[in-house]
């Protein structure tokens, strides 16, 4: 991003596009984000404005991130911003410019006046921009510098999200831009009453929840990310279904593939979806047992319904195959849970990975070899 992109918080415009609303918002050579509402003209320039409703497009903009369509690009310029009528005391508070997070920070606000300083986390979420390294003391304290914060506020202190913790150390920011880095709460619904409170947080806003509605939100994307994976596995299952003693059978291929890309959308459903919903519910403590077990019973529950037209060779592959590709989708969703470490991750894969790669290929060995052997 530029200077001037960051300054003002809108996007470039191309020559043909620059706005000619007449509203006043308008800045030659960019275009006025739909979430600006006006400029506030202080002593470091002007600020963008930004309403705290949300409108249709950011409603359609997370829908579609939260299905992985577009996520890596959704984004807004980092930079200052404003919320209310802010003024030299008012709160500054830190967040990513990932536009998800930037949008529950500022839908949050409602009636409140405050200042948004918008890092450049390369448009990932804050708790995960911190673990990658880019939301971090150096980079929040860069950004004060470069925003002229002093000359803005009369207080030294910057609220930043609880989750931003692992990355950011509070005394390299105060060393950087001589302000005090403030946690304030997990949960953005929260600020309001943290500021109130006199920027102190009870129990309730430092502990982080996982509830079923908070599950239920990231299983669009788990989903999402198979997509590319079943475009090159449902065909070669589909051919490789067809292989018997008369070199290939097309009738086999239908029969056989049908119920092969079956038992690999069931087992899908139950590692991206199921597993992830029910998670307390399941037994074990790895994920990786977890969706193991859930894929068994989805698995158990194909068996039964193919059971009359199938023999117990091909029932046990699928079965083989439900179970390994459950359990690995299944340990993806480690990545996403507040549940687990890097170091524990690690040690579940490397005793799982193993098992749910034989369980494939043993299928397969099965699976082929069925034909032959009928």
């Amino acid at each position: 991003m530029d200077n001037d992109l960051m300054a003002f918080g809108v996007r470039a415009a191309k020559a043909d596009d620059i706005p000619s609303c007449g509203d006043g918002r308008e800045r030659p050579g960019y275009r006025v984000c739909g979430f600006v509402t006006s400029f506030l003209e202080t002593p470091v320039g002007p600020v963008p404005v930004v309403s705290t409703d949300l409108g249709w497009r950011d409603y359609g903009g997370g829908f579609s991130a939260r299905w992985n369509l577009g996520r890596s690009h959704y984004s807004i310029a980092p930079g200052l911003y404003a919320v209310g009528a802010p003024d030299a005391v008012a709160p500054v508070l830190v967040t990513a410019n990932y536009k998800m997070s930037f949008d529950a920070l500022r839908e949050a606000l409602i009636g409140c006046d405050a200042w948004l300083l918008v890092v450049d986390t390369t448009g990932i979420n804050v708790w995960c921009a911190a673990g990658k390294g880019v939301f971090s003391a150096a980079q929040v304290g860069a950004l004060v510098v470069k925003t002229g914060l002093k000359a803005l506020v009369s207080h030294r202190h910057v609220i930043l999200p609880q989750l931003s913790a692992s990355g950011v150390r509070a005394r390299d920011v105060k060393k950087i831009c001589g302000f005090t880095a403030l946690f304030g709460p997990i949960r953005a619904s929260d600020v309001p009453a943290f500021i109130q409170g006199g920027m102190r947080a009870d129990t309730a806003m430092r502990r982080v929840t996982f509830t079923f509605k908070e599950r239920l939100r990231l299983t669009p994307v788990e989903l999402s990310l198979t997509g590319k994976p079943l475009l090159w596995a449902l065909p070669v299952l589909f051919l490789l279904s067809g292989i018997g003693p008369g070199i290939f059978s097309l009738s086999q291929a239908v029969t056989r593939g049908g119920v092969a890309c079956v038992a690999l959308l069931t087992g899908v459903l139950s590692g991206a979806f199921i597993t992830p919903v029910l998670l307390p519910l399941l037994p074990g403590r790895a994920f990786s047992v977890k969706g193991g077990l859930a894929g068994l019973v989805c698995g158990l529950g194909l068996c039964v319904f193919y059971g009359g037209r199938f023999d117990l060779r091909i029932l046990a592959a699928l079965l083989l195959w439900l179970v390994a590709v459950s359990s690995w989708l299944a340990m993806n969703f480690t990545g996403a849970t507040p549940y687990t470490s890097p170091t524990g991750v690690e040690y579940e894969m490397k005793r799982a990975i193993p098992l749910q790669i034989g369980a494939v290929v043993l299928g397969m060995i099965i699976w082929l070899a069925a034909p032959f052997t009928g």
